[in-house]
């Protein structure tokens, strides 16, 4: 589904914050994203939700070579990704409601069995009693938990996570780590940048570990 050939990413004239990034992530994976601070996580998954081009290298994305690739080709392939970002990136004018549902919206949804869906997922991620308030006044856990229920409100082909359990307690992290299995269960793939090594234990998918801009590690570590 996704392949990384021999990939290197700066930013202007910079030094590389990626060098010589090379992977495969076959249909219906799980990986975890590990590595220090600094070592180019995030820059790997802006590659992968295509918010940048590297600066070299080769990227086949659902079949397709992204590198030559017109940008406003660009925006269908981004219709099957799933984004968790850091700052959560809501819209503070819309509902917690209005902002998971936008992705069901923009495919075109019918609103009731698109609401019948929100509101499902929105209790089961504890936060059926928020359907109405606007993100600012949430806390910075309930933020990220609605984020990620827009990510993943309408199954997308490809999740991607920067940190999705960074401000929640650990009974949350589990659950919403049980929600992206149950999607990769179903053929979401899926890759989620963590430190948490906890979690990255109990689920035991395999890992992709950058280390100063390089892929260093692909392993599989047992579930506890």
């Amino acid at each position: 589904m996704i392949r990384f050939e021999s990939v290197g990413l700066r930013y202007g004239t910079g030094p590389e914050v990626l060098r010589d990034i090379s992977f495969d992530l076959a249909q219906g994976s799980f990986h975890f994203l590990t590595g220090p601070s600094g070592a180019g996580k995030s820059s790997l998954l802006r590659l992968l939700y295509l918010a940048h081009r590297p600066s070299r290298g080769l990227i086949t994305m659902f079949g397709q070579d992204v590198m030559t690739m017109p940008r406003d080709a660009l925006a269908p392939l981004r219709q099957h990704i799933g984004v968790v970002f850091q700052d959560f990136r809501l819209l503070d004018h819309l509902s917690v409601l209005d902002n998971v549902a936008l992705p069901l919206r923009a495919a075109g949804q019918p609103e009731a069995q698109a609401m019948g869906h929100v509101k499902e997922l929105l209790k089961w991620i504890g936060l059926g009693d928020c359907l109405h308030l606007k993100p600012t006044v949430l806390s910075g856990g309930q933020q990220q938990r609605v984020a990620i229920a827009r990510a993943v409100i309408n199954r997308p082909r490809l999740l991607l996570a920067d940190e999705p359990t960074g401000n929640v307690d650990n009974a949350i992290a589990l659950r919403l780590l049980y929600l992206f299995e149950e999607l990769h269960r179903l053929g979401t793939t899926i890759v989620v940048a963590t430190h948490n090594e906890a979690l990255i234990e109990r689920f035991g998918f395999p890992r992709l570990h950058l280390s100063e801009g390089q892929l260093v590690q692909e392993a599989r570590h047992a579930a506890v």
